[in-house]
């Protein structure tokens, strides 16, 4: 039986890791065979649980606030691979749009954004607010995309 499968439980919106946490005590203390817990941050209201059996995953869920069941099927990992690769934090900024410093000592800057580097993930941007252009380079994670505009 060490063959394992992927088990999706359905669980209420934004409470994913407190029950993936919840399932790994029960699991942990039950001695119950869930090998590992996924919460993709994409996939909201689900967690994805490794385990040799469905009834498995249905016992550890049992009396968890917010689980409500498991869904019919299984899955392989060829199927949530892509859940665990991340993607790069500058995916989807582009030269010229404009964004909002989320962090660092320009929070809550808008921005004109002049380069982005995918290998470091990181952009260069021009502050609206400065009295000369100076061109600082932040890590992609640290803005939100305002527009996407290309000027």
């Amino acid at each position: 039986m060490s063959e394992t499968s992927i088990y999706v439980v359905k669980t209420t919106a934004n409470q994913e890791r407190s029950v993936a946490n919840m399932i790994a005590q029960i699991a942990r203390k039950e001695k119950y065979d869930i090998r590992a817990l996924l919460v993709p941050d994409v996939l909201k209201g689900y967690v994805l649980v490794e385990s040799p059996a469905p009834e498995i995953v249905d016992q550890a869920i049992q009396g968890i606030p917010h689980a409500r069941s498991v869904i019919k099927g299984a899955s392989n990992i060829g199927e949530v691979e892509h859940f665990l690769t991340p993607k790069p934090a500058v995916i989807g900024i582009n030269e010229g749009a404009i964004v909002e410093l989320i962090s660092g000592p320009f929070k809550g800057e808008k921005a004109r954004v002049k380069r982005v580097d995918l290998a470091k993930e990181e952009i260069t941007v021009e502050l609206f607010e400065a009295m000369v252009p100076i061109p600082i380079t932040v890590r992609g994670d640290h803005v939100r995309v305002l527009s996407k505009d290309e000027t």
